[in-house]
């Protein structure tokens, strides 16, 4: 029994190994929309800053590998060539000006190449590029709830989104779903009523803070049709685990039929309140 369980845990063991020098392609790893089993990756992304974030992630990777490789190769070759027997009797040398140099300028030129492209992905997220839709979110505790404006093309009704647990996959889904059109850039305008909460959408790539008294924002303009899951992110409390967040991305003309639906579905806003900028 002890032989089984030593080989069980060894091919355990290789199967790990195996699964970190050959990672599952990002297709066949992450999910589309949702977390799927042995997940390794992160969602499939469908907007321009996820698919920045995850490139932006995958180039630091490859990055920590190779500094992580050249360090281990130097580490080998010093226990190698400065060992006692090749070597018995040691360099008193206690300065190297180039070396020092070389450690000095190549870390700074390393943090500077990973600085220009960080900086780039903040300047696209906090670009303020003009809205076709604004949404407004507000978590509560524990659920969210959302309100669209009174526009041309619709709103002016606010509703509740409470978790669902009879849906799957379970925990993930609402009774009710904020819906956005595909190719549409979409403003967030997030908020609280009570404790801290944050609007996670993996997919979209980004969360954002819902505080109390406060109204942040953020845009994404999703290139995929589909239905996208959420978290909040915040610990806020007993039920911090049952405030899932759904998002549904359609057509224009099902949006536009959504939003006749809705009006009557939803109770209205008094005056179809317009929303203020965000900042």
């Amino acid at each position: 029994m002890r032989t089984v369980r030593t080989i069980n845990r060894s091919l355990w063991s290789l199967a790990a190994l195996g699964a970190l020098l050959f990672p599952i392609s990002g297709a066949q790893a992450a999910g589309f929309g949702q977390p799927v089993p042995w997940e390794m990756d992160r969602q499939i992304p469908v907007t321009e800053n996820a698919r920045d974030i995850l490139n932006f992630e995958i180039g630091l990777h490859w990055l920590s590998l190779a500094i992580s490789v050249f360090v281990l190769g130097l580490i080998l070759w010093c226990v190698y060539r400065f060992g006692e027997k090749r070597n018995p009797t040691p360099s008193r040398t206690t300065h190297n000006t180039a070396i020092e140099v070389a450690w000095t300028i190549v870390p700074v030129l390393i943090l500077v190449a990973v600085a220009i492209p960080s900086f780039r992905l903040l300047r696209t997220q906090l670009s303020d590029p003009k809205a076709d839709i604004i949404v407004k979110v507000v978590g509560h505790a524990w659920y969210w709830s959302y309100e669209y404006p009174q526009t041309e093309a619709g709103g002016g009704f606010t509703f509740d989104a409470n978790i669902d647990e009879d849906k799957q996959p379970r925990l993930l889904q609402t009774d009710n779903e904020m819906v956005v059109p595909v190719n549409k850039i979409v403003k967030i305008q997030v908020t609280a009523a009570d404790v801290l909460h944050s609007w996670a959408m993996p997919a979209f790539g980004f969360k954002i803070d819902a505080v109390p008294g406060r109204l942040n924002q953020m845009w994404f303009k999703a290139d995929k049709e589909g239905t996208f899951h959420g978290q909040c992110s915040e610990l806020c409390g007993q039920r911090h685990a049952y405030m899932p967040i759904v998002v549904r991305v359609v057509s224009e003309q099902a949006y536009a039929d959504w939003l006749k639906e809705a009006k009557t579905k939803y109770a209205r806003i008094d005056n179809g309140t317009s929303f203020a900028e965000a900042r």
